[in-house]
């Protein structure tokens, strides 16, 4: 591939609310099980973005839930001799599954705003955690 080469992929922030708190689902990557990301992958011919998006959420983090449609973020990196560039959306948690398809392949924890903040190491990503009460309340206004 040229470095030309364009990859649209789309991911969730999933997270849960309990009561006036959030927790956050952070799975490891599938390459460098040390490192906390969230979801994503390469949006499919045939799926809309937050399609693509929760499907790769189910897949590689076992969460189900309802993906609020408005883009909360993007960013992009090098990969496959291209970029690829993520458009995030939040997701709400509505059920955890036990088994998902790379259950055995990733870990995954739930984590306080501030514990995702230090163990996530995309700067856009770490934002959006930070911003996920207010973003929330701008959506819900809307």
């Amino acid at each position: 591939m040229s470095r030309d080469s364009f990859y649209a992929q789309s991911g969730v922030i999933p997270f849960i609310r309990q009561a006036e708190e959030f927790r956050i689902v952070l799975i490891t990557a599938s390459n460098r099980r040390q490192r906390w990301i969230v979801p994503k992958g390469n949006v499919e011919k045939y799926l809309t973005p937050i399609e693509s998006a929760a499907k790769e959420a189910r897949e590689e983090a076992g969460v189900l839930g309802y993906i609020y449609p408005k883009q909360v973020g993007e960013y992009q990196y090098p990969k496959w001799g291209g970029i690829c560039h993520v458009q995030l959306f939040l997701l709400e948690v509505e059920q955890l599954l036990t088994i998902w398809d790379e259950h055995k392949a990733r870990s995954r924890r739930l984590v306080t705003l501030t514990e995702a903040y230090h163990l996530l190491d995309i700067p856009e990503v770490k934002n959006i955690v930070l911003q996920l009460p207010s973003l929330l309340a701008d959506m819900i206004t809307l």
